[in-house]
């Protein structure tokens, strides 16, 4: 920097040369001076203090010199190695010591070994870092037009925080031919600096000046800074208010209704403010009776409709308005408006109902009168004719004559459709524009008895558990009729009718008013398992319209019989007695216990177990078969007779099954020397399953239609559940059952445990040929049966 402005303390600029961009002095005894512009970077060299001291530099390494300062922050560092002043961090000489002419850092230099102390003083010299900058960006003057030439008017000067010839040394103004610039407070230190107008300002010619200000440093490059001066000049009161026209002419509908909008005045005037602000106002010529009838806006100009018109009053009328502005000394312009009334179709036809007949018949034949109308209309010629209308797709039309009117039926009518009309009448004149009003008939359509009452269901399927108790809720019959009232009204009964030779009454009985139906009596599967009775629903019209449903029955089955041995056979005193021989070998087949159980499905299914015996290990019972055989071979010192406790009961509820009842039976076994079973009164070997119902758990397999075993039963379930553990599996049934009365065997397919083959082949359905074959068959199962027989009597023999 080639020189540093200075300032002193009365104000003004003093502009000392700098011959180095830094110096260092030091008076005698006195602290060591320096000086460094402000922004230079780090590392920057200040001075040597080592050379300034008279010291070697190693010297004050040794003694561990160090700079402090008492601001706390160090912007300046003392390098030990060349004993030098360097900068540690930039300066802003304008943030260290804002508006200062001048600007010192105060540091103490600080060598021990002995301990000295020595001030150091850095003067931050300044550079042009910064551009002149105004108060405000923007001054706004507001000047009236009427302001005399010479008027002054005073600006904020700029402010810029360099120093000395870096300041602000010269202000300059845009081009203007009403405004110039006046130094000459500037020059003599004032703050401010005078606009002085040139020319009288015209606010209709030009409302706002618009001016640049610019002050302009004396650094190298120069800096600069501008302000914007708007001058709004203020208007004075010197335009009256002008119409665009001195005549508006307009025409207006006679039925024009209050605030209705006849015309929208407009007046302008040239000045501002209030000045220019127009009031509109009725003028002294304006007659009384226009000012009853019409009303101007006085802000908008707008002229409106007051009162009512009437053509054959007044054809036309004169309105004379004025607009004043607001100045002080107001001022006006003046013009007028000419109405003329226009006649107009401004009455409505009117429809007056003189008879309605309602409620009608939904059975009312096309053509009956429902209602008598007449039609008015205040106005004349074709304004007076008149046409009615109602909308279409109703089952109603209107027949005429001249101004009176019939509401007739067309088509059939429907109460479960609609049971009442809301019909608009439509009347509307032949004028231009025309004029139509509405007039609404309610018509109602009284309900006939047309429908027959209607069952939700068009057959209903109830099941009754048997052993039921008296007086037992077994459903709901539900009947509707879309009718009203009491052709809506459904009452229930049941139709007479015989069950096996009694009537359906001793059955079931059912609730007039509600459709339940309850047992009369307790039901027993095995004697009725399904029946029907018809119930009817009958409404109660006039004449009364019914109709039927069938309602199926089905007694479900309970386990309430006991298990029936039929052999072999036993009596309270004795038991059954079997014989067989001494040398009977393991597995001899001793007898075969028949049991039948009266209930059916899985409540007639049989499990046969070995309740007592007098050698527990000599005989087993089959557990679905009922075949009593030894399991080892009898010796010569057996006892002579045996008895066994043999109980066939439902399945073990180990198997999650349900639960059983029992029957049990006692039989004694004697052995023979001889080797000829003796046997008692012989029945034929069992031909019916006796297998247990499974568990109806999710996961269970199933197999339809449900197994029955009992009497009469040709229907069969297998139902097999992995979920229990202890159960045995599959293992334990038999392979195959025979369905009686069927021409069906079902196949058990038996897989090792744990096996991944699907189980949905587990069981097979198979049947037996046709009627050649089956004979053929049974005449071969015969022969087989006699050789089985002789085989195993020469098998027991052998034994």
């Amino acid at each position: 920097m080639a020189a540093a402005p200075r300032r002193s303390r009365g104000g003004a600029m003093v502009l000392g040369l700098l011959l180095l961009g830094l110096c260092a002095c030091r008076a005698a005894g006195g602290p060591l001076r320096y000086s460094v512009r402000e922004e230079l970077p780090h590392g920057a060299f200040v001075g040597s203090v080592a050379s300034d001291l008279g010291v070697d530099p190693r010297r004050l390494a040794a003694r561990g010199a160090r700079l402090t300062s008492g601001t706390g922050r160090q912007y300046l560092e003392l390098e030990l190695g060349r004993g030098a002043l360097l900068v540690r961090e930039r300066m802003d000489r304008e943030a260290l010591c804002e508006l200062s002419p001048t600007c010192f850092l105060s540091l103490e230099l600080v060598i021990e070994q002995p301990i000295e102390v020595h001030n150091v003083e850095v003067e931050v010299l300044d550079i042009n870092d910064n551009a002149p900058c105004f108060p405000r960006q923007d001054y706004r003057l507001e000047i009236s037009e009427s302001a005399m030439p010479g008027a002054r008017f005073h600006i904020e000067s700029a402010q810029d925080p360099d120093v000395g010839t870096n300041s602000v040394q010269s202000y300059q103004l845009s081009p203007s031919r009403h405004f110039a610039l006046d130094l000459k407070g500037f020059q003599s230190g004032s703050k401010l600096l005078d606009l002085v107008l040139q020319q009288p300002l015209d606010r209709e010619q030009s409302a706002l000046e618009q001016l640049v200000l610019t002050a302009v440093d004396g650094g190298d490059p120069p800096r600069s800074g501008t302000a914007q001066i708007s001058v709004r000049v203020v208007d004075t009161n010197d335009n009256p208010p002008t119409f665009d026209r001195s005549t508006y002419t307009v025409s207006l509908l006679e039925n024009a209704l209050p605030g209705t909008l006849v015309v929208k005045l407009n007046a302008s005037d040239p000045d501002e403010g209030s000045n220019g602000e127009v009031i509109y106002s009725f003028g002294s010529y304006t007659p009384q009776k226009v000012r009853q009838l019409f009303s101007v806006d006085p802000h908008s100009g707008e002229v409106r409709v007051n009162g009512t018109l009437d053509y054959e009053e007044a054809s036309s009328y004169e309105i004379y308005v004025q607009a004043a502005d607001q100045g002080p000394v107001s001022m006006a312009g003046h013009c007028k408006v000419l109405v003329n009334i226009v006649d107009a179709n401004d009455n409505a036809p009117e429809v007056v109902l003189t008879s309605l007949y309602s409620p009608v018949p939904e059975d009312a034949k096309a053509g009956t009168v429902v209602a008598l109308m007449s039609v008015t209309d205040q106005d004349s010629g074709l304004n007076k004719q008149v046409s009615l209308r109602i909308p279409p797709g109703l089952p109603f039309t209107l027949n005429s004559f001249k101004n009176s009117y019939t509401l007739v039926t067309q088509g059939n009518l429907d109460h479960e459709k609609a049971a009442a009309y809301n019909i608009t009448v439509t009347a509307t004149d032949s004028g231009n524009p025309p004029l139509s009003s509405q007039k609404v008939i309610h018509v109602e359509i009284s309900d006939i008895n047309d429908n027959p009452p209607r069952f939700e269901e068009p057959v209903y399927s109830v099941y009754i558990p048997e052993n039921n108790p008296l007086g037992a809720f077994m459903c709901t019959i539900k009947a509707t009729d879309p009718d009203a009232a009491e052709n809506a009204y459904v009452t229930y009964s049941l139709l007479d009718g015989e069950i096996e030779g009694l009537p359906v009454s001793s059955y079931v009985s059912i609730k007039s008013d509600n459709g339940d139906m309850y047992a009369v009596r307790s039901f027993d599967y095995e004697t009725l398992r399904e029946f029907q009775v018809v119930v009817q629903a009958q409404d109660a019209g006039i004449p009364s319209l019914s109709s039927t449903v069938t309602v199926h029955i089905y007694v479900v089955d309970e386990n309430d019989h006991a298990p029936q041995i039929l052999y072999p056979t036993s009596t309270n005193t004795s038991a059954a007695l079997e014989m067989i021989p001494r040398l009977a070998y393991a597995g001899y087949l001793v007898t075969k216990i028949i049991a039948i159980d009266g209930d059916s499905g899985q409540n007639a299914w049989l499990f046969f177990h070995l309740v007592q015996t007098s050698d527990p290990g000599l005989f087993r019972v089959e557990l679905h078969t009922g075949e009593i055989r030894t399991t080892r071979k009898l010796g010569e010192d057996s006892t002579p007779t045996f008895n066994l406790t043999v109980e066939p009961k439902h399945p073990n509820p180990d198997w999650r099954y349900s639960a059983s009842l029992r029957a049990g039976m006692q039989s004694a076994v004697h052995m023979e020397e001889a080797g000829i079973l003796r046997g008692g009164p012989g029945g034929p070997d069992q031909q019916w399953p006796t297998v247990s119902s499974a568990t109806t758990e999710p996961e269970a397999g199933e197999v339809s239609p449900p197994v029955g075993a009992g009497v009469n039963s040709n229907s069969w379930t297998f139902k097999f559940g992995p979920g229990n553990p202890k159960q045995g599996g599959p293992g334990e049934l038999p392979d195959k059952f025979i369905i009686p009365g069927s021409p069906a065997i079902i196949s058990i397919r038996q897989e090792p445990p744990n096996s991944q083959i699907d189980k949905s082949d587990f069981i097979t359905f198979g049947k037996k040929e046709e009627t050649k074959k089956k004979k053929k068959k049974k005449k071969g199962n015969k022969t087989q049966e006699k050789k089985e027989k002789g085989n195993s009597t020469t098998e027991n023999s052998d034994q």
